[in-house]
């Protein structure tokens, strides 16, 4: 009967047809706070960083004359006992113009023969009308900043002063593509012999098929692979045949294949579950109040020491009646009457031990947030976009996300290392590194 009423509940929701105009159902109104909008009193500042001298261009100084106190004249050279001068930096652009070179390749006639000769440009010259660092710079507005290609040539022409085509973008943007190619493959490569990874996957489009865009994470190397399959297969693509280390994800049906003792399953996923069992009520709502209080008790010693406030050991005993507790929440929910209840907590214990790997293992963590993180430019760029319409763009699409979130983690110039590596690949030689140790 709950489940049944819960679908005609849905069915009688007022839907507001797409692109009709009319505003969505507001939700509950937030209760206000009462403080005032911005920062609050104590938090702590936010300082503006000044830069080193050696990225100062001008320096004007400002010297007193005369003591505000005795009005006498004071010297112009500063004594050892002078507090140090106050600073303030003030950045301005100068005028963006790209620099354009032409080569012209003159023709003479024979004073002997009247035949006309010409010189001839280099092919090597002739292949490229943008240079590596525009090239680098278009490219990350389409992958660090999510412009599209419309908006990039509208940005090349009004801020660079240097027209161009829109399949001049696409092409620009596949020679990008193939200079990330060794890149990816390094990013690739790491997190497979990584001992923590985070995975996640999310939908994608490839000119309006479906298609899947897996995500994994360590601390230091991100990586994007699109496939046409979410399952174990598309999987072992962007893993490897044999796992290695421990994969933190949730609880979709194509992890089921990796052993349990490799695997930490991602308990935000689980409070979510949980909340949704609460609207359903009567049994359902019993069972997931006791699981959150769980979940809430779990999170307690893991902030706990994650901030140094514990021990592992201690972590790892105060976990233990918990987990006793949980089992004995999920086996009472095995003997309820609601299927959907049923179905739930048998699954959960079929890969309950997954839940608490990160107790007892070192750089694990009990959710898969990371990965999430990392994966929320991609999510913005399908809904900016819509996906993509070729397997080229897919591969553009991979390369640069990889790029671009693993130099992120690095907190490292993704502009310097998109120019070194188009600059590289024009001139066949090998490309910057992607993933430095340490």
């Amino acid at each position: 009967m709950a489940e049944l009423e819960g679908r005609l509940n849905d069915l009688t929701k007022p839907r507001v047809p797409p692109r009709s105009g009319a505003a969505l159902p507001k939700g509950p109104a937030k209760k206000p706070s009462g403080r005032p909008p911005g920062g609050q009193p104590g938090h702590p500042p936010h300082l503006k960083q000044l830069l080193p001298p050696e990225r100062v261009k001008d320096t004007v100084v400002f010297v007193p004359k005369v003591c505000e106190h005795c009005h006498h004249t004071l010297p112009k050279e500063a004594s050892p006992d002078d507090p140090e001068a106050t600073r303030h930096q003030v950045a301005e652009l100068p005028k963006l113009a790209a620099e354009i070179t032409e080569y012209q390749g003159h023709a003479r006639i024979c004073p002997y023969c009247s035949k006309v000769t010409r010189a001839a440009i280099p092919d090597e010259i002739r292949a490229h009308s943008v240079g590596p660092r525009l090239t680098a710079a278009l490219s990350y507005f389409a992958g660090c900043q999510g412009v599209s290609k419309r908006g990039i040539e509208e940005i090349s022409e009004a801020m660079f002063q240097a027209p161009i085509a829109l399949g001049t973008i696409a092409n620009l943007e596949q020679e990008m593509s193939a200079a990330l190619a060794p890149a990816h493959q390094e990013a690739l490569v790491a997190v497979r012999h990584a001992p923590v990874k985070h995975v996640d996957e999310t939908g994608w489009k490839q000119a309006g098929r479906k298609r899947w865009l897996w995500a994994a994470a360590t601390t230091r190397v991100a990586v994007f692979l699109i496939d046409v399959f979410r399952n174990i297969t598309a999987l072992r693509k962007l893993l490897g045949p044999t796992l290695s280390g421990i994969l933190c994800s949730d609880r979709w049906r194509a992890y089921d294949h990796l052993a349990l003792l490799q695997r930490q399953v991602c308990w935000a996923h689980l409070k979510r579950n949980w909340e949704k069992m609460l609207e359903r009520g009567g049994k359902a709502k019993i069972i997931a109040e006791r699981c959150l209080s769980v979940q809430k008790r779990v999170f307690e010693l893991w902030h706990l020491f994650r901030g140094g406030g514990c021990r592992r050991s201690q972590l790892d005993d105060g976990t233990a009646p918990l987990m006793l507790e949980l089992l004995d929440v999920l086996h009472a929910g095995l003997r309820c009457r609601d299927k959907k209840t049923k179905r739930f907590c048998k699954r959960l214990l079929g890969v309950y031990p997954a839940l608490w790997t990160f107790v007892v293992v070192e750089g694990v963590e009990p959710t898969n947030n990371h990965v999430e993180r990392v994966q929320r430019r991609a999510v913005l760029w399908r809904r900016r976009s819509f996906g993509c319409h070729s397997a080229a763009g897919c591969r553009f699409v991979e390369r640069i996300l990889s790029v671009v979130q693993t130099l992120r983690l690095q907190k490292r110039s993704v502009l310097q290392f998109l120019h070194e590596a188009i600059a590289a690949h024009r001139s066949g030689l090998q490309g910057p590194r992607l993933v430095i140790e340490g």
